[in-house]
């Protein structure tokens, strides 16, 4: 009896203590990583938080092709990340093997090395500790805080259903929704604004050929929707390595019929189906049942109807919404509460999410109302059976292209990417430079007469830099945002990729460092120094074609280029 009630005794004790950490990363995304490891590298005691079993986010679960429009735009710890998958297929596979041409110098991979990858960088830096199966709440009750500061956090562990407290000097949200900068109050933003507010190219609603122009209904009003969310498929040909495509349990045929019709007169929303006669679909619904393929302009056959693909070694893709159709693997709408929402419902939307993907290729595969012909060239094709063993072959991310954007001490908007100069604006306190077109995915699903989904739209943009106020909070003194970053929805959707997350992720763990180090608060971080230090890492301030890290005097003409830049400011 006497060693029953010390066993209770002990065990209360254990989960009512408070374990301290210099850094506390909440989200193991590429992002958190990034931080986590920054900051173990600059000596600090690390803490790493992920909601589910596996780090990593998006890259780790499908997005395979690096979503960078410039290479070279983005270094530090991201071009590290890539050098190690380029030295993994070539250690594996051998410096000419297909792998390590499929691999594009280590720009395009598969999830599991992703997932090695990024296991292998925070192990080497005994200061991070990983807790997986962690979950931060959005509520007044998880969080502590005092001035200002956050004191601690109380996380959910998952495996065991208790609550742990965890105070940090400084706290980083990694996470794609931005939960914790919610809870300790920083003002955010969720929606569309209008082009009137900030006087961006495309901003509001919008319907656009892709490729082209815009289009009737487009009106550049604000709203308060988001864009859609999907998964990005590891899908394979190779039927040695191949698991069929499957009919999930709740499976509604209504979902996707709309689809015959696309195939038979090859609508899409393309800038080519501009030109598209009455006539031309007729004839080509006329050949298609006569056992044909389509022949009307840039119509996509078979898989790559519903898919956009990007080869990846060992024969492998990573599969993403298909730009130019109207029904694909996003499922607008029906995310709208995502950003905001408990994780109850975050986990069954992506169930949801999950089943209505299952059912789309089931479809395509299998419907007898589409020709043969398209549904054996969809049956080619598969999961790729040594990818999430544990989960059925399915990724096990949720692709939350947006969650809550942050206003911060500096609020990026498309003009921060837009300009007439060769490199967009130079802002002096930069911390990454980086380049993707601005890009949204669709609003609403489709509606009769428009001519694409409305909001989906690729704008083209300049290598840009960021400044370190897109990811400081105004009034939080011990917290980073490096994720749900300080921005508008246009100027989000081109900071949103993971290359440049990476790098404001190392950014915060830097800055963090910095500020534990001087006994200063996020904001007062001196900046200079700071970029000193990324710059000592390897880090792209200001991008500047033919120059790289590795030149003897890069980092020189990187302070040139900063002297001569605007303030930040707006």
């Amino acid at each position: 009896m006497i060693f029953k009630r010390l066993f209770w005794v002990i065990l209360i004790l254990a989960t009512s203590c408070v374990r301290s950490y210099d850094v506390v990363v909440v989200g193991g995304t590429p992002g958190g990583i990034m931080a986590a490891v920054s900051a173990a590298r600059m000596g600090q005691s690390v803490l790493l938080l992920e909601r589910t079993d596996n780090i990593g986010g998006l890259p780790a679960n499908g997005l395979g092709a690096t979503d960078i429009a410039t290479r070279g735009a983005t270094t530090g710890l991201f071009l590290e990340f890539v050098n190690r998958i380029q030295a993994y297929y070539v250690s594996t596979y051998g410096p000419d093997s297909q792998q390590v041409k499929d691999c594009s110098s280590g720009y395009h991979f598969e999830p599991s090395v992703a997932s090695k990858i990024f296991n292998e960088m925070l192990a080497e830096c005994p200061g991070i500790k990983v807790r997986t199966m962690r979950q931060f709440d959005c509520d007044a009750s998880r969080i502590a805080m005092t001035d200002g500061r956050i004191d601690e956090i109380v996380i959910l562990n998952r495996k065991s259903g208790r609550l742990e407290k965890y105070k940090g000097k400084v706290f980083v949200d990694a996470t794609y929704e931005g939960d914790l900068g919610a809870a300790a109050g920083v003002p955010f933003r969720i929606g569309r604004e209008g082009m009137d507010e900030f006087h961006e190219p495309i901003a509001g609603k919008v319907y656009k050929y892709w490729g082209g122009p815009v289009g009737p209904g487009t009106t550049y009003e604000a709203d308060g929707t988001i864009q859609a969310y999907n998964y990005r498929l590891c899908l394979t040909q190779d039927k040695s390595n191949q698991v069929p495509f499957r009919k999930p349990a709740h499976y509604d045929r209504n979902e996707y019929v709309s689809l015959i019709d696309d195939i038979l007169y090859g609508y899409h929303t393309g800038v080519k189906s501009m030109a598209v006669t009455q006539e031309q679909r007729e004839a080509n619904r006329d050949t298609i049942l006569a056992g044909g393929r389509t022949q009307i302009p840039d119509d996509r056959w078979g898989i790559a109807k519903i898919t956009n693909m990007v080869r990846l070694p060992n024969g492998k893709t990573d599969a993403n919404n298909q730009h130019m159709a109207f029904i694909s693997t996003d499922l607008p709408e029906e995310n709208q509460p995502w950003p905001t929402a408990s994780w109850e419902w975050r986990d069954q939307f992506a169930q949801r999410l999950r089943e209505y993907t299952e059912g789309l290729f089931w479809f395509a595969a299998h419907d007898e109302q589409l020709p043969e012909q398209f549904r054996q060239a969809v049956q080619e094709w598969g999961f790729a059976a040594d990818e999430y063993p544990d989960n059925d072959h399915f990724p096990r991310q949720v692709y939350v292209r947006e969650g809550r954007r942050f206003e911060g001490m500096y609020f990026f908007t498309a003009n921060d990417a837009e300009a007439p100069t060769d490199r967009g604006p130079v802002h002096r306190d930069a911390v990454t430079s980086s380049h993707y077109a601005l890009d949204s995915h669709a609003h609403h699903k489709r509606e009769a007469g428009r001519i694409h989904l409305d909001g989906f739209l690729s704008y083209p943009t300049r290598v840009y830099n960021v400044p370190y106020g897109v990811i400081v909070p105004r009034d939080v003194d011990n917290l980073l945002l490096p994720v749900p970053v300080s921005g508008s929805h246009i100027g989000f959707s081109t900071l949103r990729m993971e290359p440049c997350w990476m790098a404001l992720g190392q950014a915060a763990g830097t800055a963090a460092s910095l500020a534990i180090q001087d006994g200063t608060s996020v904001q007062r971080v001196s900046v200079p120094k700071l970029q000193d230090e990324l710059l000592k890492q390897g880090a792209t301030l200001v991008y500047m074609g033919g120059h790289s890290p590795a030149d003897e005097d890069f980092i020189a003409l990187q302070k040139e280029a900063l002297s001569r830049a605007t303030e930040s400011g707006n």
